[in-house]
């Protein structure tokens, strides 16, 4: 089963617990509500033991302050929820700095990590034990 939007795609690994995701574009309120709607579908499998997520950046653009706060909360229920850690891949500066506004909206600046490349991040979520594809 896999989601897959203009503004995002959605893929759950559920043999391997993982949830691979990549973001595109500007993001508003409206679509950061459908993001969380479709990912807790996607989710389901997973959330019953510890899982993670690898969430690719690159191309994303911004959000508006409605999407940083919706989005905050999008992660306070992944931690809720069994999400042991999340990865992002992100090489933008000003995207950076919205993000760094998600995790303490969400309280989740101890589960997650940033990472340059997709190589870095698949080499830290492997080193916790998850079978990653490249």
């Amino acid at each position: 089963m896999s989601g897959w939007r203009l503004e995002y795609s959605i893929d759950a690994d559920v043999e391997n617990r993982v949830m691979y995701v990549k973001i595109f574009g500007v993001w508003r309120v409206n679509i950061a509500e459908a993001y969380h709607q479709d990912f807790m579908e996607e989710a389901e499998p997973l959330i019953k033991k510890p899982w993670v997520r690898l969430i690719d950046l690159i191309n994303w653009k911004m959000a508006s302050p409605d999407g940083i706060e919706a989005l905050g909360k999008h992660m306070q229920w992944c931690n809720e929820n069994n999400a042991q850690c999340a990865v992002f891949i992100i090489n933008n500066q000003v995207t950076y700095n919205q993000l760094q506004k998600m995790f303490e909206k969400g309280k989740a600046k101890d589960t997650t990590k940033t990472f340059r490349t997709h190589a870095e991040g698949i080499k830290f979520l492997s080193d916790l034990g998850y079978t990653m594809r490249e």
